[in-house]
């Protein structure tokens, strides 16, 4: 078993966040091995924040920035609960990636994650931290996994799964799910 933290169907999700990351403040939630925020920051990120539980994950995170070349004063890494850590945060970013577990019930928190029940309230809390204009890119590994129409009544959501899904892995469209969304003022 080797995990490279690098998933061959996020190929052009990371593209994208590349592409958009320009002088942008970036936050990466549920980092895992922070290879979103590598490519945010190849792509030019002024800033960013990688957020997630697993001190493991932190570790493998920080040597990735590190073969990258990524400045740790520009480019901060936070083990913590992401529900805790964004009950407190006061920034706000322009560019916020999140790719939740489908479930999580860790010993590190007394809070369990389910991805179906609690997008809602996750979501509604990334759209505050935007700037004007910024995004959010919400992907989705749950297979079964809908949208909550509440979330059309505080985002514009435009469902990118089709596009985000490379062509080696286009016989299973129910790999993951990606949207955009703005607030709705946006």
């Amino acid at each position: 078993y080797l995990d490279t933290g690098l998933f061959l169907d996020g190929r052009q999700i990371r593209g994208w966040l590349r592409d958009s990351a320009k002088d942008r403040r970036f936050l990466n939630l549920f980092c895992y091995t922070g290879s979103a925020t590598v490519a945010a920051a190849i792509g030019g990120a002024r800033s960013s924040v990688s957020v997630d539980l697993s001190p493991t994950y932190i570790a493998w995170a920080e040597r990735n920035f590190k073969v990258n070349h990524l400045d740790l004063r520009r480019h901060l890494l936070v083990q913590d609960d992401v529900i805790r850590w964004l009950a407190n945060v006061q920034d706000s970013f322009d560019l916020i990636y999140v790719d939740p577990p489908s479930f999580s019930n860790s010993k590190r928190t007394t809070t369990v994650f389910d991805v179906q029940r609690d997008h809602v309230s996750l979501l509604r809390r990334c759209l505050q931290l935007l700037t004007p204009g910024g995004r959010v890119l919400f992907v989705c590994n749950l297979r079964k996994f809908k949208l909550a129409d509440e979330v059309a009544s505080f985002a514009r959501v435009d469902d990118v799964t089709e596009a985000s899904i490379p062509p080696d892995f286009a016989r299973d469209q129910r790999i993951h799910r990606a949207y955009w969304l703005r607030r709705a003022g946006d």
